[in-house]
């Protein structure tokens, strides 16, 4: 290596190192490494000494094993200047420098630092988890500015990818004693860079609007802030050039095809001009649709009608895909797992059409010769393997496996994504099933407080494994605390009982609930505490793959207490003050009740389904064998649909109810159905059916109208039913990973069927209303009214939006009600915390 004219300028003052170095400042740039020169001289052809110098960590051997050259080799300028590049191969040296006197080696080297820590300031929008994950260097290791600029490049990247491309970074590094160093990263984040624009050029058949709403890039605009498709991203650039290709494909355009994409930076250097260019095409129509087969199960005339596409439609390649995905789940069902299954294209360009043969090559019926489960540390495999709906022989369908898949996703113990792999046998006619599941945990601990406007304070504390014991059994419990109830439960379900499709699970309870009514100016009263003390046994088993049935048995106390400050007049209850049928259900009881239901479920997953149907009718008969007397009757309804494929989930639901009692015994108060929120929104709790308003009279004996000065109780019904729609919006990746689902609905209901209770007052019974005079002393009197009793629709209509907290889930909905009936109980805003959604 040739020398500094600062190194040759010391050597001719005889000195025989260099001086020390000047102090490094705080924060010195990482520089680029000084390129090494051999100092000239006379050059000898044979080494007769190396000496070491500048090494503090290292030992001089250490350095000659690099530059590899011992006394006796012979060397030129070439094999020096190879020397000196082996030593900053190494990474071990900021500084080297190899000079020859006489055949005497004197290499000088300055090691590279070790690192003490590594510092990042000024990352906020990506987390400082992930920055660390792309950096290489780390403490105790030694420090290369290599390294270092590597490091700053995948940061960046990392920010390019989070659409940060105005993102720099500059590496830095603190002088340590003992050679070390702290290495920081200052970042300047930069604003997220946006799509300003999106330009189109060679369209003619549609307009730049039409063909920017095909795409998932959008262009920036200030209402987009939930939203980050406006967010530069070259990978979602590609993507939009497949949606643009399948839009035109879709429309009959079959030669389209993207000229090219062009993104350039604006002036300002924050956001991107993103222009297609496109060349469109001639637009075509089917020809000739045939189907030809070489499967002998499969016979082209029998199989016509799964083809989906007719001569003279115009050309759609979605209708092709479908039509290839249904042929191959058709041959699937049959036992043929891999049956391929080709589209052939003829394109007559003259006549603009588009022939297609769906040719369905020769494959040998398949049969299931192993299934094979990788990923569950918790999980036994027999719980897995029994939601199987094929076992190791049975012929392939392709029906049972998306069945199988569903089932398992169903559990809520794996992945959402979970997909059974069809993987080759060891022969043509066999085929492994594999299930590559990937466990998340099933234990949930819950400790949450909060207010909600139902139930004011509520404090919950639950803890639940939903996979004891790796078996799939259930244990739970629960304790609830709020204004207005509290409670204590407890329940076990084993779903197998035994090894067979038999589920048995009990639950023991203890309830403690004060309801209550809304009097003058929107306050809240306690009308009646109800503590119930209790268990239930209950059964269920699978009469075939979807439909199931349960049968169960249930035994409580139940006693119900009033106030007697509030509504006893003379030790008495008083029908005046707290209404003849509270004044009917005072006092204790038994329930005994034994019930069944039968259940239809083909949904996709049970816990956040998105197609399928649920149906379920359920009946319990009470005062058997000893008890309250009367038969209760439901049923309910969901389906669910994928609206369009794109993450908007439609779900139409119902259900109803009627209650009878028996033996001479009408339904009790609390054994009636009530409906309002959160059942139905945009009414307030019990806000829906029949009740009695109790309004005062003002001292000139007219009727006070304003609905919060008068005294509202609730009496429930007999039947009842409710009907609902709602659809779940996507609002993209950052939103969903919050927790948020948001919903836009419509409510109808009604409960109704009571009889209309007397009043008694000065002047007698009524049974419509009654004016009463003053009574117990009181200056005014008022009047009574019965009021909701009608089976006539009530509809409301809202958003609403679904949480899951950190601090539990919440339920937020804002609701109109559009038709209402006399007397019923609005309420704009509602929101609930704890409750299950």
């Amino acid at each position: 290596m040739l020398a500094t004219p600062a190194m040759a300028q010391r050597q001719r003052r005889g000195q025989d190192a260099p001086p020390p170095p000047p102090p490094v400042p705080v924060e010195a740039p990482v520089a680029e490494a000084p390129v090494a020169t051999v100092a000239p001289g006379a050059v000898s052809s044979v080494v007769r000494a190396v000496i070491v110098r500048g090494t503090e960590r290292l030992e001089p051997e250490t350095v000659r094993s690099y530059i590899n050259l011992s006394i006796g080799d012979r060397y030129d300028r070439e094999r020096l200047d190879q020397a000196v590049k082996a030593l900053y191969a190494s990474e071990l040296f900021a500084d080297a420098t190899i000079r020859d006197d006489n055949g005497t080696l004197i290499v000088e080297v300055k090691e590279n630092p070790v690192i003490n820590r590594i510092v990042i300031e000024g990352g906020k929008r990506v987390k400082e988890d992930k920055i660390r994950e792309e950096i290489r260097l780390a403490p105790r290791q030694i420090f290369t500015r290599s390294k270092a600029r590597a490091d700053v490049g995948r940061i960046l990247e990392l920010y390019r990818r989070s659409g940060r491309f105005a993102a720099s970074i500059e590496p830095k590094i603190i002088q340590l004693e003992q050679n070390r160093v702290d290495v920081v990263f200052e970042i300047q984040e930069g604003p997220k860079s946006k799509v300003r624009q999106i330009n189109i050029l060679g369209n003619e058949k549609f307009s730049e609007k039409e063909i920017r709403s095909s795409m998932a890039t959008k262009q920036a605009r200030a209402w987009r802030f939930f939203t980050s498709n406006d967010t530069y991203d070259p990978d979602r650039l590609a993507y939009d050039a497949q949606k643009l290709r399948q839009f035109y494909l879709t429309e009959g355009y079959a030669d389209f095809r993207v000229v090219s994409t062009v993104a350039e930076l604006t002036p300002d250097k924050k956001d991107f001009i993103v222009t297609y260019v496109l060349d469109e095409g001639e637009r075509y129509k089917f020809g000739k649709v045939e189907l030809d087969s070489q499967i002998r199960d499969i016979k082209p005339k029998e199989f016509q009608s799964l083809i989906r596409v007719k001569a003279g439609d115009w050309y759609n390649a979605q209708k092709i895909e479908d039509t290839v995905e249904s042929l191959t789940e058709t041959a699937g069902l049959l036992g043929y797992a891999f049956a391929d299954v080709r589209p052939q294209f003829d394109r007559d360009k003259e006549k603009h059409e588009m022939n297609v043969t769906f040719a369905i090559g020769e494959a040998p019926r398949v049969y299931v010769e192993r299934i094979q489960i990788n990923g569950n540390t918790t999980t036994l495999d027999t719980v897995i393997r029994r939601e199987f709906r094929l076992a190791e022989g049975d012929a392939f369908n392709s029906i049972k496996v998306r069945r199988t898949s569903d089932r398992l996703k169903g559990l809520g113990y794996f992945q959402e994504k979970l997909e059974i792999e069809q993987k080759p046998g060891s022969s043509p006619d066999k085929v492994i099933l594999e299930a590559n599941v990937q466990e998340r945990p099933t234990g949930e601990l819950q400790v949450s407080a909060g207010f909600s406007s139902i139930e004011r304070f509520i404090l919950s504390l639950s803890i639940r494994q939903r996979n004891f014991r790796g078996r799939g059994q259930e244990l739970r419990a629960s304790a609830n605390l709020s204004s207005y109830s509290k409670s204590i439960e407890a329940g076990f379900t084993e779903p197998y009982l035994f090894g067979r499709n038999l589920a048995l699970g009990f639950d023991v309870f203890r309830r403690d609930f004060r309801s209550f009514r809304f009097t003058s100016n929107n306050t809240r009263d306690t009308t009646y505490t109800q503590v119930s003390t209790g268990f239930q046994v209950r059964t269920g088993f699978s009469i075939t793959e979807f439909w199931a049935a349960s049968l169960r048995y249930g035994l409580s106390r139940e006693e119900i207490g009033l106030d007697e400050l509030v509504f006893f007049t003379n030790g008495v209850c008083d029908p005046l003050l707290a209404g003849r049928y509270l004044c009917e259900a005072i006092g204790k009881r038994t329930i005994s009740s034994i019930g069944y239901s039968i259940i239809y479920n083909n949904l996709n997953n049970n816990l956040r389904p998105s197609a399928g149907q649920r149906f379920t009718f359920s009946q319990d008969l009470a005062g058997v064998p000893i008890g309250v007397k009367y038969l209760r009757s439901r049923v309910n309804y969901d389906w669910y649909h994928n609206l369009f494929g794109s993450g908007f989930v439609l779900n139409i639901g119902g259900e109803a109810g009627a209650i009878f009692g028996y033996g001479g015994r009408d339904v009790l108060l609390t054994d009636r159905f009530f409906l309002g929120q959160p059942q139905m929104r945009g009414f307030n709790i019990r806000g829906v059916g029949p009740r009695v308003l109790r309004r005062p009279l003002d001292a000139d004996g007219n009727i006070v109208t304003d609905r919060q000065q008068a005294t509202d109780d609730a009496l429930g019904g007999k039947a009842y039913y409710l009907a609902r729609a709602e659809i779940q919006l996507p609002l993209g990746s950052a939103i969903s990973e919050l927790g948020l689902r948001p919903s836009i609905f419509t409510d109808v209901g009604a409960v109704w069927n009571v009889k209309a209770p007397q009043t008694v007052c000065l002047n007698g019974p009524t049974t419509t209303f009654a004016e009463c005079a003053p009574y117990n002393g009181s200056s005014l009197g008022f009047r009574e009214e019965f009021l909701g009793n009608t089976p006539s629709p009530r509809l409301s209509v809202g958003i609403g939006v679904n949480w899951n907290s950190p601090f539990g889930p919440f339920r937020f909905d804002l609701a109109k009600a559009l038709l209402k009936q006399p007397g019923d109980d609005t309420q704009l805003f509602q929101f609930n915390v704890g409750t299950q959604f």
